[in-house]
């Protein structure tokens, strides 16, 4: 089944609630808590950070979405993340992130790298941000993100209407600087006035972590003179090589 912009033909019944259902009693609300108190729930405790940037769905980029991700970090290289609509106690789960290293995703295959998106303009552009913890403290880290990819599927499409998990999953994309991926500025600016926040502050201040791109021309750089010096061909560039390096 391929994701769509269709909304189910068939809606739960009920007050209109999201989820459908009834509201918890005190017999539910003992159980919870006796086996939250007896049980380890070691998976949920391993979870050490929240990220709030925004995702887009893949089939069509004109839908965008604010996502929140509870991060476990199982290696350097790998991360798994629980995304949720908000970070409100009453947040709905609305699918998975797996983030991998730029180091895992080139041994994967051509066919499978498709189904991944790079976080190079996400971090530099300041939409990732970790909601009320000081910028310097996870520099290093964004320096790291913005060097790895996702493979997101979204299981519940709240933002079209639905009221339960319905349908095919559906691929997200991270934004990009053009076209469809740009990320609709009014998003932006309510998620910005929650949390105090300047995107474009965030943006300037990120300037210098280097991107992809960046690292690919630098080596291009480098390699295209490591090749001049070779041929002694210097005499005939009226500028000096050494400012490449």
């Amino acid at each position: 089944m391929a994701s769509s912009d269709k909304a189910p033909d068939v809606m739960p019944v009920g007050d209109g609630s999201v989820p459908p259902g009834k509201p918890m009693t005190v017999g539910d609300k003992v159980v919870d808590k006796s086996a939250g108190m007896l049980q380890t729930l070691k998976p949920i405790k391993q979870i050490s950070q929240h990220v709030c940037t925004f995702s887009v769905y893949s089939h069509d980029m004109s839908r965008q979405i604010e996502a929140h991700h509870y991060i476990t970090r199982l290696n350097q290289d790998f991360l798994q993340c629980a995304v949720y609509d908000s970070d409100d106690s009453s947040a709905r789960l609305i699918g998975v992130e797996y983030i991998v290293s730029d180091r895992i995703f080139d041994t994967l295959p051509t066919d499978e790298q498709k189904l991944w998106h790079s976080h190079d303009h996400e971090v530099t552009s300041g939409l990732w941000v970790n909601p009320r913890v000081p910028e310097m403290l996870h520099r290093t880290e964004l320096e790291n993100i913005a060097h790895t990819y996702g493979k997101f599927w979204c299981t519940w499409q709240v933002d079209r209407g639905d009221r339960l998990p319905l349908g095919a999953p559906a691929l997200m994309m991270s934004p990009q600087v053009v076209n469809m991926g740009v990320v609709q500025p009014e998003l932006v600016l309510v998620r910005d006035n929650k949390y105090k926040i300047k995107t474009d502050e965030l943006r300037k201040s990120r300037a210098d972590i280097p991107s992809k791109l960046m690292m690919l021309c630098h080596a291009f750089t480098l390699y295209f003179c490591s090749w001049v010096r070779r041929l002694e061909v210097r005499a005939v560039f009226p500028f000096h090589l050494d400012k490449f390096y």
